[in-house]
């Protein structure tokens, strides 16, 4: 996956679903019938950080992981702090552009902590909203995509069956997997995930580790 970064791990219980959906999956598929018990154990890890896990999604965008831990390190000193909303926003832009951030993603960052803090997100009501209004709500704040809200849904709430089609390891996966390393469209990456409902974020996660050994955490 092309645009995550290590983190602390929280949380190492496995989703409620996933031996079931592990399951299901090498039941239906062809190629995870093979791919997950050669991977073995693992699962997907969330961090249960509504906020970080966005301002930390916006850091890493279109810069590599070594590159996005090392300003996500910056920033925690800048803050001398836990990142919260109100700790993001006792900070000036500059301040965070010294810590290494681009002007945009400074202000980004602040934006969604204003969100946050103003209470203009529905945090205590996503439990209970379906994936897509939750992907609608996020994509409406600066600085966050229909992917980052899906990575969103995937490590922080851990919603079973997100297929986040705009991910490059994900596409690059389904290539090398099913298509002889041949490239994949959108369409043809749709259809192969079709016998991965209602666990494409199990699948999905396993396509990940089938391109890098190591656990994606975000």
């Amino acid at each position: 996956m092309s645009k995550t970064a290590d983190l602390i791990i929280i949380d190492e219980v496995a989703p409620e679903y996933w031996e079931q959906a592990c399951a299901e999956l090498m039941k239906h598929d062809r190629i995870l019938k093979k791919l997950i018990p050669k991977i073995g154990v693992g699962f997907l890890v969330t961090r249960g950080d509504a906020f970080s896990t966005l301002a930390r999604s916006i850091v890493g965008q279109q810069i590599s992981v070594a590159a996005a831990q090392s300003v996500w390190n910056k920033v925690l000193l800048a803050l001398k702090k836990k990142v919260t909303p109100k700790n993001i926003l006792g900070v000036s832009v500059e301040e965070l552009r010294a810590a290494g951030l681009s002007g945009r993603k400074a202000e980004y960052i602040r934006d969604l902590a204003e969100h946050f803090d103003s209470g203009r997100l529905h945090a205590n009501q996503w439990k209970g909203m379906d994936d897509e209004v939750i992907i609608k709500e996020l994509s409406a704040i600066r600085g966050i995509g229909r992917w980052t809200a899906e990575m969103f849904l995937m490590f922080n709430m851990v919603r079973p069956n997100i297929l986040p089609l705009d991910d490059a390891g994900l596409i690059k996966a389904i290539s090398l997997n099913y298509f002889s390393g041949e490239p994949v469209s959108r369409h043809e990456a749709r259809e192969v995930a079709a016998n991965w409902a209602p666990w494409c974020t199990v699948a999905t996660w396993y396509m990940w580790r089938s391109i890098d050994p190591k656990p994606i955490e975000y």
